[in-house]
């Protein structure tokens, strides 16, 4: 464990997952830290090179998880949304046991700090007492910080029943007028969030901006985009080389689709779970629009502005192959 102003020991949960890669890599990118990809000893997940370390844990034995740990001066989680509430339970158990003195929860998320987001979206409700937990057991020794990036946008855009537009048919449905303003992020900004993040100096250097004790118990937002379906509209119709007259164009109130999507819910519908919970960002209340209702801490980390028509063509590549809740 460091003993210097600056954290070295990283362990993570998913580093071979969609998100977890990227956060892997630009940690190893950065070059000063030295990861551990803690999994389960059945897993198939192929991991990064340039590990540190890889610790088999065993969920049904926490000693196991307390062992892997110890020397970490930070845990991330990335936990697939399915995952049950115990298993981050039993992570952040082990950390504080273990003495990791920040733990970066199951977030990457829109606003789950957002009183309407918590009211009506369950997913994001349970991520208010998992933060808690570890503000309350870890005493100041342990604290979180959660990292909020809103959806990720080369997955989400793929996703037709997430942003509406289906790329194969030319279809797009807007949800009220379509210029409802969203944070997002893609996968390269939130590596580099957590790495930037990670590498601040536990107290502030003088003269500097940035450091992990402000953000200590506290909540990063982060993001790559503030737009609108129509802005990512014309993002495509860019990639795409089409017009708008090459499309189909539809419009449903958001507040309908997404009580209509939690009826459908009852029948056990899956599509209708991705539409309920992408529809209730564009809601006219600015829960989905971290930037403008909470600020983004991008200028504190470094991140650099992104190509828009970059992601898009990156999202409309992954339309094509994969195919998910078409």
């Amino acid at each position: 464990m460091s003993t210097s102003n600056r954290i070295e020991n990283v362990a993570i949960v998913g580093a071979g997952g969609n998100l977890g890669t990227y956060i892997t890599s630009a940690l190893l990118t950065a070059g000063h830290f030295k990861v551990t990809a803690l999994t389960r000893a059945d897993s198939k997940t192929t991991l990064p090179d340039g590990l540190h370390a890889t610790k088999s844990i065993d969920y049904s034995d926490p000693s196991t998880i307390v062992s892997a740990l110890h020397g970490q001066d930070a845990l991330i989680i990335i936990l697939n949304g399915y995952v049950p509430n115990e298993t981050q339970d039993a992570l952040v158990d082990a950390a504080i046991e273990a003495g990791v003195k920040y733990i970066l929860p199951n977030e990457w998320s829109p606003d789950s700090t957002n009183e309407g987001m918590i009211r009506d979206v369950t997913v994001f409700a349970v991520k208010t007492p998992a933060r808690a937990r570890i503000a309350e057991k870890g005493k100041g020794k342990t604290c979180y910080i959660s990292v909020m990036t809103g959806f990720w946008y080369e997955w989400s855009l793929a996703i037709t029943p997430a942003y509406g537009f289906d790329f194969e048919r030319k279809t797009v449905t807007f949800f009220d007028d379509g210029k409802t303003i969203t944070n997002m992020s893609t996968w390269p900004q939130c590596g580099r969030a957590v790495a930037a993040l990670l590498s601040l100096p536990i107290e502030a250097d003088s003269g500097k901006q940035g450091s992990l004790s402000a953000f200590k118990n506290g909540v990063v937002f982060v993001s790559s985009f503030g737009i609108s379906q129509k802005d990512m509209f014309e993002s495509a119709l860019r990639v795409t080389g089409t017009k708008e007259a090459d499309w189909q164009i539809s419009y449903e109130p958001a507040e309908e689709r997404f009580t209509n999507a939690l009826e459908k819910m009852k029948t056990g519908d899956q599509k209708s779970f991705v539409s309920m919970l992408y529809t209730r960002i564009f809601y006219k209340d600015d829960c989905g629009h971290f930037e403008k209702t909470k600020g983004l801490q991008n200028g504190v980390l470094g991140l650099p502005v992104e190509d828009l028509d970059e992601a898009t063509a990156a999202a409309i590549k992954r339309s094509k192959e994969v195919k998910m809740f078409q």
